[in-house]
């Protein structure tokens, strides 16, 4: 079964500093229809003026995801941890029992442009921790957040998997899936045709999502533009 979630229909807040869309309710949006899917909470689709950002805040038994669309965040947290995160780029932070960060925008002249996703974990009061990884640009599903690290992924506290999908005009990707997970799919950039097992589909645009559930198989498609999403693999 199919749930679209259409870009125009995601909430909003704006700042003088930030601009954001959200797909699941947030600060002044609330939607109780909207309060997440499975143990995925939020996907928030910022952008951050130049030499601006988010102040030093705290956050605790979560895990906080950003990648970054373009642009570079300069984070910075009170475990010790201070980078850079370019274009690309994966950062996953587990508050666990407590933890402070500040995520700026260090440009003088360009935009950030980043997702921040929530997803609530299956331990709690946990040491706080901190994970950054760029999976290269490779075409078709890579897996880049994962429950016990494998492949070289970013270890996650809950069981649950997050893919990179990348794809070129006129290719495609399979997932097999099990029908008693479920599953969603952010699309980031160009047509994205999403088909289940049972031949149910829909093309998502830049920004869509779609809610999956009791499907066996997935099958992602682009047509004559280049294809980026998220795929989540979900309890």
């Amino acid at each position: 079964m199919f749930t679209i979630r259409r870009s125009n229909q995601r909430g909003s807040g704006a700042f003088d500093w930030l601009r954001s869309k959200h797909t699941f309710s947030f600060g002044n949006y609330q939607d109780e229809t909207q309060m997440g899917f499975s143990a995925l909470r939020v996907i928030n689709d910022d952008e951050v003026i130049p030499s601006a950002g988010f102040q030093t805040h705290g956050h605790r038994d979560m895990e906080i995801i950003s990648y970054v669309l373009s642009g570079e965040i300069a984070h910075k947290d009170s475990e010790g941890n201070i980078t850079r995160l370019p274009p690309g780029e994966f950062q996953l932070m587990s508050a666990g029992s407590g933890i402070r960060h500040s995520e700026f925008n260090p440009s003088n002249t360009e935009k950030l442009h980043f997702l921040q996703i929530w997803i609530q974990p299956n331990v709690l009061g946990q040491k706080p921790g901190y994970q950054q990884k760029d999976f290269g640009r490779e075409h078709g599903l890579t897996l880049v957040i994962s429950p016990d690290g494998k492949d070289g992924s970013l270890h996650i506290k809950q069981d649950a998997s997050i893919y990179q999908l990348i794809l070129t005009p006129e290719t495609s990707a399979q997932l097999n899936t099990d029908t008693a997970r479920r599953y969603y799919v952010h699309n980031i950039e160009g047509p994205l045709v999403v088909k289940g097992s049972d031949g149910t589909w829909e093309t998502l645009q830049a920004g869509d999502g779609v809610k999956i559930e009791s499907l066996s198989d997935l099958s992602f498609s682009a047509k004559d533009e280049p294809v980026k999403a998220l795929v989540f693999d979900l309890p």
